[in-house]
Order: C-alpha cells, then sequence, then structure tokens
C-alpha cells in the first residue's frame, strides 16, 4: 500500500512539474493551447523566430519629446495624469503633474508619486511592447513618422513601477511577466492589442508564453484603443 500510495504521488508530481520544463510535452499537453478574443488575434500575428536588433536606435522614437494633444505637456505627465489619482500639478492651470498615487499594476503595490530629481524615477512609463522588442518585430522598417507615433502611442504606455520596469527591460512575455499574477492577462491582451496594430510579429516563444497566460482567462479582451 505504501508503494502503491508513493507511485500514486510520484506519477502526479511528474505530470505536474515536466510540463514546466519540457516546451514538447507542454505542447503534449495543451499547456499553450487558448481560446477566447485575445488567442483569436494572437493566431493572426506573423511568427519570425529569427529577430534583429541591428541598427536599433531608441532616439529614433522620439519618445517624450513631442505634444501631440496641443495641452503644453509631453506624453509622460499625460500618462501620469491618466492612471493616477489624486493629482496635483505643479500650476493650477498647467499639465505638468506633481505629485498623485498610483495603484501599480506590475507589483500590485501602492505608490505615492513627488515629482523631484531623487523622486519621480519612482513611477516610469513603460512601453507595454518595448521599442526594442518593437524594432526586431517589425518596426526597423518604419518610416520616421510611424516610429514616433509608435515611441507616444498612449494606448501602448502605462505608469508603472520603476524597479519592475528596469527589471523588464526590453523583454518580451517570454522572458518577463508582471509579478503581480492577476494582472497578467490584461497585460499580454495589450501587448498582442498593440503588435496587432501595427502589425507585428511576435517569436514562437513569446506565442507560447501569452497563449499559456490566456489559458487561464478565456473571455479576456484585448483594450480598447
Amino acid at each position: 500500500m505504501i508503494l502503491l500510495v508513493a507511485a500514486c504521488f510520484i506519477g502526479i508530481a511528474t505530470g505536474l512539474v515536466l510540463p514546466k520544463v519540457s516546451k514538447p510535452l507542454a505542447q503534449m499537453t495543451g499547456q499553450y493551447v487558448a481560446t477566447g478574443p485575445v488567442a483569436q488575434a494572437l493566431a493572426t500575428l506573423p511568427v519570425d523566430d529569427h529577430p534583429s536588433t541591428r541598427g536599433y536606435d531608441r532616439d529614433s522614437f522620439a519618445y517624450n519629446t513631442t505634444d501631440d494633444d496641443g495641452d503644453g505637456c509631453t506624453i509622460r505627465d499625460d500618462i501620469l495624469k491618466r492612471d493616477m489619482t489624486a493629482v496635483r500639478y505643479k500650476a493650477p492651470s498647467g499639465c505638468q503633474v506633481k505629485t498623485g498615487a498610483l495603484q501599480e499594476p506590475y507589483t500590485g503595490k501602492s505608490i505615492r508619486f513627488v515629482r523631484g530629481k531623487q523622486t519621480s524615477a519612482a513611477v516610469q512609463i513603460d512601453h507595454v511592447v518595448a521599442l526594442e522588442n518593437a524594432w526586431q518585430s517589425g518596426a526597423s522598417q518604419w518610416d520616421a513618422a510611424t516610429k514616433q507615433r509608435y515611441g507616444n502611442d498612449a494606448y501602448n504606455l502605462l505608469a508603472v513601477d520603476g524597479p519592475a520596469n528596469q527589471q523588464k527591460g526590453s523583454a518580451s512575455a517570454a522572458y518577463w511577466l508582471p509579478a503581480n499574477r492577476r494582472f497578467r492577462c490584461s497585460y499580454v491582451a495589450r501587448q498582442v492589442g498593440v503588435k496587432q496594430k501595427y502589425n507585428l510579429t511576435v517569436t514562437t516563444s513569446e506565442k507560447q508564453a501569452i497563449s499559456k497566460v490566456l489559458r487561464t482567462c478565456p473571455a479576456q479582451q484585448i483594450p480598447k484603443q
């Protein structure tokens, strides 16, 4: 009886662990099979397993250097204003955010934002599909205007925890997901939405990682633009 129980335990443990360490086995057991509207959109994205960052130029995206809505502020302040609560401005009639409260999506913690040389970096603006990831997914072929539009597109921007943003860097979903598991479905859905909007590619590993998240939330919708 003891041997039988031990054998059952080993069998169950093997079934749970092996798909996590073996991609072929994970494919066989359906770990990367997802359904729902985001999964359908993901299936339409072209796959490129040989991306290149050759010639990557972050400055070509002109992030935070334009005032597209004409309010006198760049996109950073626009996103801070959109994503935070209890916002106060440097001037009564201005748009430069002085303080605010952020319910941060990547970690799930609350952050008190205070503008200043030593404090502003606590909240950073993340490109959900990173600029370098976009470059190697097709953006390298864009003209200057399209790159600038992408670099300052509010649809692809979120106010987030500074250290979490630094940890993510330019990683795709294959290499980085938010520590806050409750936000992962929304996160990958927005990545799919951005890549669909700009006709960008995904790698097989990236597609599998996104699909694995989407298996837990088949009703997830792509965020509206």
